[in-house]
């Protein structure tokens, strides 16, 4: 399998190489040559599989000529073995036609361990083999930080510096970073928004010359594909169980990198029956104001109570205008270089071919916390803001009464008090008994500048140290 720049002009790159790499070495993102698709027969013959063995059939493709069957399987085990539910991504029925699935069951409590926990382990096993060692330097809004901290603290090979919003991320998921004291952790709290977080890593990536001997940058946000890879399988699994291939599934998904979804969408490229995938914003809705206007602007950044959702730029829907520009990397190149300086108009066939499937809608905080309380008056069940945004999505977006829409809850509620707070629902859901720790452990941040140089400064003496 080989992978592809969005933007055409830097080299195809193996599996093993696209996982070191992250970002292009021409600014675009990575992409397979192409999918390996599925029949429904052979999707119908998965309905039985553990999550772990459904993840073996459906990503054994990606990896094949870079890691040998055995020590592949053996990594999805292990990764999913973390996971508390025994069904890794459970779904709760919430009325007639809609579903929750359930992806907050693994150690941080969110939909980011999927990919997070596999990818630690990639890489461990890829720089063993290589006799390398790397720097990790990430962005987040709330849960990739977490996410790749757990993934990551017990690598060998791997020193991880992950940059979050001071003040802009909940109390819960700063503890689930800051509590980590590992040697070869550090979190630094940037005193600006997520998209300033974002903008550091990019120029960090483009500039590594503050690296000493040789080391160099690997991204474990969703630009790197190993992350999307790992989150087509919870689409396959979900669907299967509410009576795929036979019948075509609907998907609503809280997105603001668009990486999630477009996972979704590779799920479907592969020949997984999906009637309509909605994107689900909060008010921070460059998303919903593409597929609404087919202009792609970065508009206001506005501090809600959905933070992981508080994103102006959004990364991966670089890789849908890929396709939906027929995989043209020089318009693509074209278009994101004319987006640097201002808004860009998607092509009108384009974005005709993006409706066919997608569908979008924006809820506010008013109406987020409005509808946690709907839903746990309906039937008890709490959702906490993003997948509440989610499930108001579907309500909005639904094209038919009888359509199955499955709406992915990618965090526990317990993460976002304040929101499950004003929803007024007469409980305060709490942490599960195994992260009860972090409201009590010591916490190590560093609050630095909006500055590449301080932050790049600041690496370079800890590595140095």
């Amino acid at each position: 399998m080989k992978y592809v720049s969005t933007r055409g002009s830097a080299p195809a790159l193996d599996f093993e190489e696209v996982v070191l790499a992250g970002l292009a070495s021409d600014g675009g993102l990575y992409v397979p040559e192409r999918l390996p698709s599925f029949s429904k027969v052979e999707i119908e013959s998965w309905r039985e599989l553990r999550y772990d063995q459904l993840a073996e059939c459906l990503l054994e493709p990606f990896v094949a000529g870079a890691i040998p069957a055995d020590d592949f399987q053996r990594m999805l085990s292990e990764t999913y073995a973390e996971f508390r539910h025994p069904a890794v991504a459970p779904l709760v029925q919430i009325d007639k036609n809609d579903w929750v699935l359930e992806l907050f069951h693994g150690p941080t409590l969110a939909f980011k361990d999927f990919a997070l926990q596999l990818l630690g382990r990639l890489l461990d096993y890829i720089l063993d083999r290589r006799g390398e060692r790397v720097v990790i330097m990430g962005a987040t809004s709330g849960d990739t930080g977490s996410a790749a901290i757990e993934g990551c603290r017990h690598c060998h090979n791997v020193d991880i510096f992950i940059l979050h919003p001071h003040q802009r991320v909940s109390d819960v998921q700063r503890r689930q970073m800051t509590t980590v004291l590992a040697d070869n952790v550090w979190n630094i709290a940037v005193q600006g928004n997520f998209d300033d977080c974002q903008n550091l890593v990019k120029a960090s990536f483009r500039d590594q010359s503050f690296l000493q001997d040789g080391r160099k940058l690997v991204a474990v946000n969703s630009i790197n594909w190993a992350r999307i890879m790992a989150q087509i399988v919870y689409y396959v699994y979900a669907a299967l169980a509410v009576g795929a291939p036979q019948r075509p599934v609907s998907f609503s998904v809280p997105t603001g990198n668009f990486g999630d979804i477009f996972a979704g969408y590779l799920a479907g490229q592969m020949g997984l029956p999906i009637e309509q995938l909605i994107i689900a914003t909060n008010k921070n809705d460059v998303l919903h104001r593409i597929m609404t206007s087919g202009s792609y602007d970065r508009g206001d950044l506005h501090h809600t109570l959905s933070p992981s959702m508080d994103i102006s730029i959004s990364s991966n829907f670089e890789r849908l205008m890929f396709d939906l520009y027929q995989r043209d990397g020089k318009q693509i190149a074209n278009l994101m270089q004319q987006f640097d300086s201002g808004p860009i108009e998607l092509n009108a066939a384009a974005m005709a071919q993006a409706r066919e499937l997608f569908s979008s809608a924006s809820l506010d905080d008013t109406a987020t916390c409005k509808l946690i309380g709907d839903i746990y008056q309906s039937c008890g069940y709490l959702l906490d803001p993003h997948s509440a945004t989610g499930v108001g999505a579907a309500q909005q977006c639904r094209r038919d009464s009888a359509q199955t829409i499955i709406s992915l809850a990618t965090a526990h509620p317990a993460k976002f008090p304040e929101a499950v707070a004003k929803a007024n629902v007469g409980i305060s859901p709490s942490v599960p008994p195994h992260m009860q720790h972090i409201f009590t452990s010591e916490e190590r941040y560093t609050v630095l500048a909006n500055e590449r140089a301080a932050i790049n400064r600041f690496m370079a003496e800890q590595l140095g140290a």
